[in-house]
């Protein structure tokens, strides 16, 4: 049935929230937005009651690497479309497939595999490729493999381009390398958000940067000089400019809350996006795990290297979301940080709001923020073994 009436919605979204809203979807897009229920309902309408609880648009993670067992640099189409299933679950409606540092043909296989699964998704919807690397700084590396870092090469980001076409989306760099500068023009110049991380740039070097065209931060002071009173670092230049947006993985790891709520205030929703940095161990629990060519021990959630380094996350979206929440975020400006802004961000102007002729990506949560159902171009992905 392509037609569908939700009723007894609360709506977070665009700041607001709104009292039980009844949502009108046809072919996957909302059509009308009702704040009274109906007192007639025709029978080409499948009736969906939200029975009071919270209905916000649906999340995008621009950066995830795996979840569910499945690393989506595996070589398979398989991981892409478990990550695919696994994204739906937790509330997530679109992501970018990211990479880790790796060799040019590891690379080239997963960009294949992605043209092969993009339109059959079974879940969530792939919207593009991000990078990160292989132009990270050795020192700031965290755990990607150093055996694959190198400096940015124009050639080599040519033929990334030509197999990929329009798929790569953003680019996490270390601007300072020889030819980052170049590599950050030439990606601006196509339309790609260039991103700065693993990356020991001074305040200097990373306000010259943003000024050539790099726009975004990845995960936000992990993988990156420090702030010191004498040696600001890229935090602090990102800061000042206020075209520049910020990722943030609230986990409790990467982030102490009084760090997230620091860079709520300094930019707003409008300038921070909630993302999992996940690997496989998401929505997989405790375990040993191989992850960008290292052993990676999860314990009480975190994930970790040998030596310690903290590698990647296992947060889920709905669970960020929370955790944004409990740090004392606004729940509608959490749920911007998680729809609105990444979609603004990459220029999907029909997601990541609840308006008419907008799409049908929506999630239903409960006062746990559990997911209880995801809608996804107006059909329902539902599972109820999800938890966080």
């Amino acid at each position: 049935m392509n037609k569908k009436v939700i009723l007894n919605a609360k709506i977070a979204a665009f700041k607001e929230m709104t009292q039980p809203s009844t949502i009108w979807i046809e072919d996957g897009q909302i059509q009308k937005i009702d704040a009274h229920v109906p007192p007639s309902i025709s029978d080409d309408y499948e009736v969906i009651d939200a029975n009071g609880h919270l209905l916000i648009p649906g999340m995008i993670d621009v950066h995830i690497h795996g979840a569910n067992g499945h690393d989506m640099m595996d070589g398979t189409e398989e991981s892409i479309m478990e990550v695919s299933r696994t994204c739906a679950l937790t509330g997530c409606t679109s992501f970018l497939v990211t990479s880790v540092t790796s060799s040019i043909d590891d690379l080239m296989r997963l960009i294949h595999n992605v043209k092969q699964v993009i339109g059959k998704e079974p879940g969530a919807k792939i919207a593009g490729i991000h990078l990160e690397g292989p132009y990270l700084n050795v020192k700031r590396k965290g755990m990607q493999n150093e055996k694959y870092l190198r400096h940015p090469n124009i050639e080599e980001m040519k033929a990334i381009l030509t197999e990929a076409g329009s798929l790569i989306k953003m680019v996490t760099i270390a601007p300072e390398l020889p030819g980052g500068l170049e590599m950050v023009q030439f990606l601006k110049e196509r339309g790609i958000i260039v991103s700065l991380a693993h990356s020991d740039a001074t305040y200097e070097e990373a306000k010259q940067a943003f000024a050539t065209g790099a726009s975004h931060v990845t995960h936000c002071f992990n993988g990156m000089r420090p702030i010191h009173h004498r040696d600001p670092g890229i935090v602090v230049a990102a800061f000042e400019d206020p075209q520049v947006s910020l990722q943030a993985i609230v986990d409790n790891i990467h982030l102490h809350p009084a760090v997230v709520r620091l860079m709520h205030r300094i930019k707003g929703a409008e300038g921070m996006v909630l993302i999992t940095d996940a690997l496989q161990a998401m929505y997989m629990g405790d375990g040993e795990y191989e992850f960008g060519g290292h052993q990676v021990t999860v314990s009480n959630g975190e994930a970790r290297l040998a030596d310690g380094t903290l590698a990647s996350s296992t947060v889920t979206m709905n669970e960020a979301l929370r955790k944004t929440v409990e740090s004392g975020i606004p729940l509608t400006d959490a749920v911007y940080m998680a729809s609105t802004t990444p979609a603004n961000i990459l220029g999907l102007h029909k997601k990541g709001k609840i308006q008419e002729q907008t799409d049908a990506d929506l999630v239903l949560i409960d006062t746990d923020y559990q997911v209880e159902w995801t809608m996804i171009g107006g059909k329902l992905y539902s599972d109820k073994k999800q938890t966080v």
